[in-house]
């Protein structure tokens, strides 16, 4: 790998795009003077080869889980992406091209998201190779969505389709068996490559009354808004929206339904709301209730109930950031 700051003035300093609060990268920080009427929205996600992604995937996809788990945390919020700091752990001798690659990628989301480059650091290391990136947002002022609003009564809704990341895993490492090269594909590419939905997450601001991206599975991120606000949740398992390529995974296998509602990296919204929600460019599905009732609930809060009425036991491990 070549010199620091050569690598960081030809690949990097254009992914700012002129953006005037980047300084150039020049300087040993950027600005980022506020706006009147708005505040920032600041969250922070770092990926680990052989962890987060596969060891050998290509550096445009390791841009792309990098750049929307940030961006779907803003989404989560409700705001706008406003720009990004990135620290870059390259793993000794990694070539040159990669690092162009792996540029080129994020370049990409800068300009879908309008999502500039506005400083960061670049190291080198042992082993394994990690990115950590800090996305900047902005929402008006007191209109931040958070977990901690929901109100018995609300319905609680999904946006997309749920368990095509936790699948898409098992299909990027060829351990999904007897789907067709279309689910498989569809499924892999859902997981390397994730949709942030930001502009769902910004129409919902003044409409939701609790919000969070699905990152770790379904029943746990429900769980924390459930804990956070002080609730319960009845989910009807049957009204979770499925892909066919999931419905095509869960009829070659039922055993999958535990990954399908626990097993994340979905990147979709999850929230609840006393209005009738609409959006142009995502189908939102109703999938439960919000409840009151507190003594009974489960250890997450989260009640799963079959097609009948009845409970439905499935794993709530979820994804787990510490697990060995």
């Amino acid at each position: 790998m070549t010199d620091e700051f050569d690598i960081i003035h030809r690949f990097f300093a254009p992914l700012t795009r002129g953006n005037a609060n980047a300084l150039g990268l020049t300087d040993d920080a950027a600005r980022l003077p506020p706006r009147a009427g708005f505040e920032h929205i600041i969250t922070t996600d770092a990926i680990v080869a052989g962890v987060h992604f596969l060891e050998d995937e290509t550096p445009a996809n390791v841009a792309a889980r990098l750049c929307a788990s940030n961006l779907s945390d803003l989404a989560a919020m409700g705001a706008a992406p406003v720009g990004f700091t990135l620290a870059a752990a390259w793993t000794k001798g990694t070539e040159e091209s990669y690092i162009e690659a792996f540029a080129a990628g994020i370049g990409e989301w800068v300009d879908e998201y309008d999502f500039p480059l506005l400083g960061g650091d670049t190291v080198s290391t042992p082993g394994p190779m990690m990115f950590s990136l800090t996305a900047i947002g902005e929402v008006e002022a007191g209109r931040a969505l958070k977990r901690s609003g929901a109100r018995p009564g609300d319905t609680v809704y999904v946006s997309g389709t749920i368990g095509d990341g936790g699948l898409g895993l098992l299909a990027a490492k060829g351990e999904l068996q007897g789907l067709g090269k279309e689910h498989n594909a569809f499924l892999s590419g859902r997981f390397r490559r994730p949709t942030p939905r930001i502009s769902l997450g910004r129409s919902l601001t003044g409409v939701a009354s609790a919000c969070i991206d699905i990152s770790d599975g379904l029943v746990q991120d429900l769980g924390h808004i459930c804990q956070t606000s002080g609730v319960s949740m009845r989910i009807e398992a049957s009204a979770v929206p499925l892909s066919d390529a999931a419905l095509a995974a869960l009829q070659t296998d039922s055993n999958l339904l535990d990954l399908i509602l626990s097993g994340g990296d979905d990147y979709e919204l999850a929230f609840t709301t006393d209005k009738t929600p609409h959006h142009a460019d995502t189908e939102l599905t109703a999938i439960g209730v919000v409840t009151a009732d507190v003594e009974s609930k489960g250890m997450d809060g989260v009640s799963l109930i079959d097609t009948d009425g009845n409970p439905l036991d499935v794993a709530r491990g979820g994804y787990n950031h510490f697990a060995e």
